[in-house]
């Protein structure tokens, strides 16, 4: 790992970077599959989100195939995945404080998802 001196930090941090890398897997779902978020904690850095673990909802978007941030932040290389935008309800995130007729959508990775039994 390049280690930057003080100077160089804001910088690196404001040079965009290309996250994008070639498709060597297919994507396992498509715009409209109903899929459950997996309920893993693992140890350290993970974008998934706590509220959403378990919860069912629907891919309405492939965004591409990226470098996974889970194993980038340990060290453990890119290994890229597919990344999907996931539509919940409301309520199925929220229950009963939910609003009614609400929708919120996620950014979640390949290994965060399973196909729901409700497909």
């Amino acid at each position: 790992m390049q280690k930057l001196a003080p100077a160089e930090v804001f910088g690196a941090i404001r040079t965009p970077g290309d996250f994008t890398r070639p498709v060597t897997v297919e994507p396992r779902f498509t715009m409209g599959d109903t899929v459950v978020v997996r309920n893993h904690n693992p140890v350290g850095h993970t974008r998934l989100p706590g509220y959403a673990k378990g919860h069912v909802g629907v891919v309405d978007r492939h965004h591409g195939f990226f470098v996974y941030p889970d194993t980038m932040a340990h060290g453990l290389g890119e290994n890229p995945e597919h990344l999907y935008s996931i539509k919940f309800s409301s309520s199925e995130l929220f229950g009963d404080r939910g609003t009614p007729n609400s929708w919120i959508y996620i950014d979640l990775w390949d290994s965060y998802l399973d196909p729901s039994q409700a497909s």
